[in-house]
Protein backbone atom coordinates (compact mmCIF):
# COMPACT_ATOMS: atom_id res chain seq x y z
CA UNK A 1 0.00 0.00 0.00
CA UNK A 2 1.16 3.51 -0.85
CA UNK A 3 0.33 6.63 1.16
CA UNK A 4 0.24 9.83 -0.90
CA UNK A 5 -0.03 13.42 0.34
CA UNK A 6 -2.54 15.67 -1.41
CA UNK A 7 -1.74 19.29 -0.50
CA UNK A 8 -4.84 21.42 0.14
CA UNK A 9 -5.66 24.93 1.32
CA UNK A 10 -2.61 26.71 2.68
CA UNK A 11 -0.96 23.90 4.64
CA UNK A 12 -3.23 20.83 4.86
CA UNK A 13 -2.37 17.34 3.70
CA UNK A 14 -5.19 15.00 2.69
CA UNK A 15 -3.65 11.53 2.89
CA UNK A 16 -4.57 9.10 0.13
CA UNK A 17 -4.11 5.39 0.89
CA UNK A 18 -3.67 3.54 -2.39
CA UNK A 19 -3.49 -0.12 -3.33
CA UNK A 20 -3.87 -1.05 -6.97
CA UNK A 21 -6.65 1.08 -8.44
CA UNK A 22 -8.48 1.64 -5.16
CA UNK A 23 -7.95 4.36 -2.57
CA UNK A 24 -9.20 5.72 0.73
CA UNK A 25 -8.70 9.28 1.94
CA UNK A 26 -8.15 10.70 5.41
CA UNK A 27 -9.78 14.04 6.32
CA UNK A 28 -10.85 15.25 2.86
CA UNK A 29 -11.43 18.93 3.50
CA UNK A 30 -11.53 19.76 -0.21
CA UNK A 31 -13.39 17.44 -2.61
CA UNK A 32 -11.81 18.96 -5.71
CA UNK A 33 -8.29 18.14 -4.49
CA UNK A 34 -9.31 14.54 -3.87
CA UNK A 35 -11.10 14.18 -7.21
CA UNK A 36 -8.09 15.59 -9.04
CA UNK A 37 -5.77 13.22 -7.21
CA UNK A 38 -7.95 10.23 -7.98
CA UNK A 39 -8.31 11.17 -11.64
CA UNK A 40 -4.59 11.81 -12.10
CA UNK A 41 -3.79 8.28 -10.95
CA UNK A 42 -6.85 6.47 -12.28
CA UNK A 43 -8.12 5.54 -8.83
CA UNK A 44 -11.54 4.71 -7.42
CA UNK A 45 -12.39 5.97 -3.94
CA UNK A 46 -13.51 3.16 -1.62
CA UNK A 47 -13.61 4.77 1.84
CA UNK A 48 -13.24 8.00 3.84
CA UNK A 49 -11.76 8.32 7.33
CA UNK A 50 -12.38 11.40 9.49
CA UNK A 51 -10.54 12.33 12.67
CA UNK A 52 -12.65 15.30 13.80
CA UNK A 53 -15.32 17.73 12.73
CA UNK A 54 -13.42 20.84 11.61
CA UNK A 55 -14.30 22.09 8.13
CA UNK A 56 -10.80 21.76 6.68
CA UNK A 57 -11.03 18.04 7.48
CA UNK A 58 -14.63 17.23 6.52
CA UNK A 59 -15.59 19.92 4.03
CA UNK A 60 -15.32 17.67 0.98
CA UNK A 61 -17.30 14.72 2.31
CA UNK A 62 -20.76 15.65 0.98
CA UNK A 63 -19.50 16.13 -2.56
CA UNK A 64 -17.36 12.99 -2.51
CA UNK A 65 -20.24 10.74 -1.42
CA UNK A 66 -22.90 12.39 -3.61
CA UNK A 67 -22.21 9.88 -6.39
CA UNK A 68 -20.57 7.12 -4.37
CA UNK A 69 -21.91 4.50 -1.97
CA UNK A 70 -18.86 4.13 0.27
CA UNK A 71 -18.20 3.89 4.01
CA UNK A 72 -17.41 7.11 5.85
CA UNK A 73 -15.77 6.51 9.24
CA UNK A 74 -15.77 9.23 11.87
CA UNK A 75 -15.95 9.78 15.63
CA UNK A 76 -19.27 8.68 17.06
CA UNK A 77 -19.18 11.48 19.62
CA UNK A 78 -19.10 14.14 16.89
CA UNK A 79 -22.14 14.95 14.77
CA UNK A 80 -20.52 14.93 11.34
CA UNK A 81 -22.80 14.91 8.34
CA UNK A 82 -22.13 12.00 6.02
CA UNK A 83 -20.64 9.63 8.58
CA UNK A 84 -22.31 6.25 8.14
CA UNK A 85 -19.83 4.23 10.19
CA UNK A 86 -19.39 5.97 13.55
CA UNK A 87 -16.37 4.74 15.50
CA UNK A 88 -15.13 4.88 19.07
CA UNK A 89 -12.20 3.71 21.18
CA UNK A 90 -11.02 0.21 20.29
CA UNK A 91 -13.10 -0.16 17.14
CA UNK A 92 -11.45 -1.70 14.10
CA UNK A 93 -11.74 -0.18 10.66
CA UNK A 94 -11.24 -2.85 8.02
CA UNK A 95 -10.34 -1.49 4.61
CA UNK A 96 -10.33 -4.88 2.95
CA UNK A 97 -9.79 -3.63 -0.62
CA UNK A 98 -6.58 -1.99 0.58
CA UNK A 99 -5.50 -4.88 2.77
CA UNK A 100 -5.27 -2.79 5.94
CA UNK A 101 -6.97 -2.71 9.33
CA UNK A 102 -6.79 0.32 11.56
CA UNK A 103 -7.58 0.60 15.26
CA UNK A 104 -9.47 3.62 16.52
CA UNK A 105 -7.89 5.62 19.35
CA UNK A 106 -9.87 8.31 21.12
CA UNK A 107 -7.45 11.24 21.52
CA UNK A 108 -9.43 14.22 22.83
CA UNK A 109 -7.84 17.58 23.40
CA UNK A 110 -7.76 19.50 20.13
CA UNK A 111 -11.49 18.77 20.09
CA UNK A 112 -13.51 16.86 22.65
CA UNK A 113 -14.31 14.01 20.24
CA UNK A 114 -11.09 13.63 18.23
CA UNK A 115 -9.96 10.17 17.09
CA UNK A 116 -6.81 8.79 15.48
CA UNK A 117 -6.36 5.72 13.30
CA UNK A 118 -3.55 3.27 13.98
CA UNK A 119 -2.19 0.35 11.97
CA UNK A 120 1.13 -1.42 12.48
CA UNK A 121 3.74 1.21 11.68
CA UNK A 122 1.19 3.84 10.62
CA UNK A 123 -0.61 6.59 12.54
CA UNK A 124 -3.10 9.16 11.29
CA UNK A 125 -3.36 11.54 14.28
CA UNK A 126 -5.42 14.31 12.70
CA UNK A 127 -4.68 17.57 14.50
CA UNK A 128 -3.59 15.96 17.77
CA UNK A 129 0.11 15.58 16.99
CA UNK A 130 2.27 17.56 14.57
CA UNK A 131 5.99 17.34 14.01
CA UNK A 132 7.51 19.41 16.83
CA UNK A 133 4.04 20.55 17.87
CA UNK A 134 0.47 19.67 18.76
CA UNK A 135 -3.04 20.93 18.13
CA UNK A 136 -4.58 23.94 19.79
CA UNK A 137 -7.31 23.55 22.40
CA UNK A 138 -10.51 24.01 20.40
CA UNK A 139 -13.04 22.12 22.48
CA UNK A 140 -10.93 19.85 24.63
CA UNK A 141 -8.82 20.53 27.69
CA UNK A 142 -5.09 20.73 28.31
CA UNK A 143 -5.32 17.64 30.52
CA UNK A 144 -7.02 15.70 27.72
CA UNK A 145 -4.50 16.73 25.09
CA UNK A 146 -1.58 16.03 27.41
CA UNK A 147 -2.92 12.52 28.08
CA UNK A 148 -3.57 11.92 24.38
CA UNK A 149 -0.05 12.96 23.44
CA UNK A 150 1.48 10.77 26.13
CA UNK A 151 -0.53 7.88 24.76
CA UNK A 152 0.74 8.48 21.23
CA UNK A 153 4.30 8.91 22.49
CA UNK A 154 4.10 5.38 23.93
CA UNK A 155 3.53 3.85 20.48
CA UNK A 156 6.43 1.98 18.85
CA UNK A 157 9.15 4.41 17.87
CA UNK A 158 9.19 3.40 14.21
CA UNK A 159 5.51 4.29 13.76
CA UNK A 160 5.20 6.71 10.83
CA UNK A 161 3.07 9.73 11.75
CA UNK A 162 0.99 11.23 8.94
CA UNK A 163 0.14 14.65 10.38
CA UNK A 164 -2.46 16.74 8.61
CA UNK A 165 -0.69 20.12 8.47
CA UNK A 166 2.66 21.36 7.21
CA UNK A 167 3.47 23.24 10.40
CA UNK A 168 6.90 21.74 10.97
CA UNK A 169 9.16 24.73 10.35
CA UNK A 170 7.02 27.07 12.43
CA UNK A 171 6.83 24.49 15.21
CA UNK A 172 10.59 24.03 15.17
CA UNK A 173 11.07 27.79 15.51
CA UNK A 174 9.08 27.65 18.74
CA UNK A 175 10.85 24.47 19.85
CA UNK A 176 14.23 26.23 19.64
CA UNK A 177 13.03 28.66 22.29
CA UNK A 178 11.05 26.20 24.40
CA UNK A 179 13.67 23.43 24.43
CA UNK A 180 17.08 25.06 23.92
CA UNK A 181 20.24 23.08 23.49
CA UNK A 182 18.59 20.17 21.67
CA UNK A 183 20.97 19.08 18.87
CA UNK A 184 18.60 16.45 17.46
CA UNK A 185 15.95 19.11 17.06
CA UNK A 186 18.45 21.29 15.20
CA UNK A 187 19.39 18.40 12.91
CA UNK A 188 15.71 17.85 12.12
CA UNK A 189 15.33 21.57 11.33
CA UNK A 190 18.15 21.42 8.78
CA UNK A 191 16.59 18.37 7.13
CA UNK A 192 13.13 19.94 7.06
CA UNK A 193 14.41 23.17 5.56
CA UNK A 194 16.07 21.16 2.79
CA UNK A 195 12.87 19.23 2.15
CA UNK A 196 10.76 22.38 1.91
CA UNK A 197 13.34 24.07 -0.33
CA UNK A 198 13.01 21.07 -2.64
CA UNK A 199 9.21 21.31 -2.57
CA UNK A 200 8.79 18.13 -0.53
CA UNK A 201 6.71 17.55 2.62
CA UNK A 202 8.42 17.27 5.99
CA UNK A 203 5.99 14.43 6.73
CA UNK A 204 5.58 11.73 7.73
CA UNK A 205 7.62 11.97 10.88
CA UNK A 206 8.07 9.14 13.40
CA UNK A 207 7.14 8.67 17.01
CA UNK A 208 10.77 8.20 17.98
CA UNK A 209 11.79 11.46 16.32
CA UNK A 210 8.95 13.32 18.02
CA UNK A 211 9.97 12.00 21.42
CA UNK A 212 13.35 13.64 20.81
CA UNK A 213 12.42 16.94 19.14
CA UNK A 214 8.83 17.79 20.11
CA UNK A 215 8.68 20.00 23.21
CA UNK A 216 5.06 19.00 23.85
CA UNK A 217 6.24 15.40 24.33
CA UNK A 218 9.13 16.58 26.52
CA UNK A 219 7.28 18.56 29.21
CA UNK A 220 8.77 16.37 31.91
CA UNK A 221 12.32 17.23 30.82
CA UNK A 222 14.27 19.60 33.10
CA UNK A 223 15.27 21.83 30.17
CA UNK A 224 11.67 22.48 29.14
CA UNK A 225 10.49 22.88 32.72
CA UNK A 226 13.32 25.35 33.31
CA UNK A 227 12.28 27.50 30.36
CA UNK A 228 8.70 27.60 31.64
CA UNK A 229 9.93 28.50 35.11
CA UNK A 230 11.99 31.35 33.68
CA UNK A 231 9.02 32.59 31.64
CA UNK A 232 6.34 32.36 34.34
CA UNK A 233 8.40 32.76 37.50
CA UNK A 234 7.02 29.49 38.84
CA UNK A 235 8.55 26.05 38.26
CA UNK A 236 5.93 23.55 37.07
CA UNK A 237 5.07 20.86 39.58
CA UNK A 238 4.64 18.19 36.93
CA UNK A 239 4.51 17.46 33.21
CA UNK A 240 0.85 18.48 32.88
CA UNK A 241 1.44 21.86 34.48
CA UNK A 242 4.41 22.42 32.20
CA UNK A 243 2.39 21.32 29.16
CA UNK A 244 -0.47 23.66 30.01
CA UNK A 245 1.86 26.64 30.24
CA UNK A 246 3.72 25.60 27.08
CA UNK A 247 0.51 25.27 25.07
CA UNK A 248 -0.69 28.70 26.23
CA UNK A 249 2.68 30.23 25.29
CA UNK A 250 2.62 28.66 21.82
CA UNK A 251 -0.81 30.21 21.22
CA UNK A 252 0.71 33.70 21.41
CA UNK A 253 4.17 32.92 20.03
Amino acid sequence: MEIIPLPAFRDNYLWLLRRGQLAAVVDPGDAAVVEDGLAAQGLDLCAILLTHHHADHVGGVAELIASRDIPVFGPAAADIQGVNHPVAEGDEVSLNPLGIRLRVLEVPGHTASHVAYLAPGILFPGDTLFSAGCGRLLGGTAAQLHASLRRLADLPGDTAVYCTHEYTLANLAFARVADPGNPERDEWLVECEARRDAGRPTLPTTIERERRVNPFLRTGEPAVMGVIADRTGVRPHDSLECFTALRAWKDVF
